[in-house]
């Protein structure tokens, strides 16, 4: 039987169909349930009488934990085969679950950092906000939960694909009509978040998975990890999540007005997806220098390079969408990322893309100021 519990207040609910602690708002995590003979021995600090356990203190063993859980059982509900990558806040794993033999991919959060408040923080704001995708171009987060040891983890459907970024070592640039057939994917995953009020801002390559249709003649984008995904609406505690500086995005994909600090919109997405884009055309970024420091500095101070100047194939409508979608200002882009995605294929980004979305379309000043 499971559990869940406030990260917050300690308080153990054992109603799955709770998602929120009804005492202060908090999203709860899954435990797994479990009533031993006689209680723990206590860590001092006293205890709060709720039946909570105390995560351990980040230490060698609970690294070795995390960073070691091939061929194990995790959470007595998941059995990890192997991992698949590391990164500085997690490890990630191949997995099944157990009772229903589906495969999964698990991010375990490093222990190193568990004990540090804003990052496990971040780490149940991608979930809450994740959980609520709800789209074949974006992957979505399936389950948070936190085992026995105290290990916090988030699952996700595995994706058997390649990443964009390992396409683009492999196969050079992209044949133009395949690549704007990806990017409309794209563009359709990223402005399904943008309508619940979430932003990537944290788009690049890496973060691209194309996953080969079911009939094999085809494949499709996804995007993938809103790790640094927030709400559009002002919160104080989101606010000061990112002024903590832990991951603030890439900087060769980074928009202006996030290198600036500034509140961000659906409209930085569809610049840092223009530098997608103009990468996967080219095999090159659209602004230069000789470390990223300089690359930022240029997108705030110079244009980008015209595509052109790299590849003279490319049509019109292609050059014209990234032109605009690469402006330095929000105002001179485009409002969607349909819009975006309609004019990349000689629609001219407006028309019915903008009728298709019009409620949302009507309240981005308000949510954007």
């Amino acid at each position: 039987m499971s559990e869940r519990r406030c990260p917050k207040c300690g308080s153990v609910y054992t109603d799955t169909g709770t998602r929120f602690c009804p005492k202060d708002g908090s999203m709860l995590v899954e435990i797994q349930a479990r009533k031993p003979a006689s209680p723990a021995p206590s860590r001092s600090t006293g205890g709060s009488g709720t039946g909570a356990r105390t995560p351990l203190p980040p230490g060698k063993a609970g690294l070795d934990r995390a960073s070691s859980l091939s061929n194990q059982i995790l959470d007595a509900r998941y059995q990890v085969m192997k991992k698949l990558g590391e990164g500085g806040m997690s490890y990630v794993y191949l997995a099944k679950e157990i009772s229903s033999d589906e495969t999964v991919a698990i991010k375990v959060l490093s222990p190193r950092l568990a004990s540090d408040k804003s990052s496990v923080e971040r780490l149940r704001r991608e979930a809450g906000l994740a959980m609520r995708l709800d789209h074949p171009n974006v992957c979505r987060i399936l389950r948070l939960g936190e085992s026995e040891d105290g290990l916090i983890y988030l699952v996700m459907p595995f994706l058997k694909g390649e990443l964009l970024s390992d396409r683009e070592v492999r196969g050079g640039p992209m044949d133009i009509a395949h690549g704007v057939t990806l990017l409309k994917q794209m563009c359709a995953g990223l402005h399904h978040a943008h309508e619940l009020q979430i932003v990537h801002r944290d788009l690049k390559p890496e973060n691209v998975m194309l996953v080969p249709d079911d009939d094999g003649g085809a494949e499709h984008a996804v995007v993938m990890d809103f790790g640094l995904a927030k709400e559009r609406r002002a919160d104080p505690a989101i606010a000061k999540l990112t002024a903590t500086g832990i991951i603030l995005g890439t900087p060769e994909f980074m928009s202006p007005e996030q290198i600036r600090g500034k509140v961000l919109d659906a409209r930085s997405d569809i610049y840092a997806l223009g530098i997608v884009a103009f990468e996967m055309f080219t095999g090159k970024l659209p602004f230069q220098g000789r470390n990223a420091q300089e690359m930022m500095i240029a997108r705030l101070r110079s244009q980008p390079v015209p595509i052109r100047q790299y590849r003279a194939d490319v049509p019109e409508p292609v050059e014209k969408a990234l032109s605009k979608a690469l402006q330095t200002s929000p105002d001179n882009r485009y409002t969607t990322a349909i819009e975006f995605g309609d004019a990349l294929s000689g629609g001219g980004g407006g028309g019915g893309s903008a009728a298709s979305s019009s409620g949302f379309l009507g309240k981005l000043k308000e949510k954007f100021t």
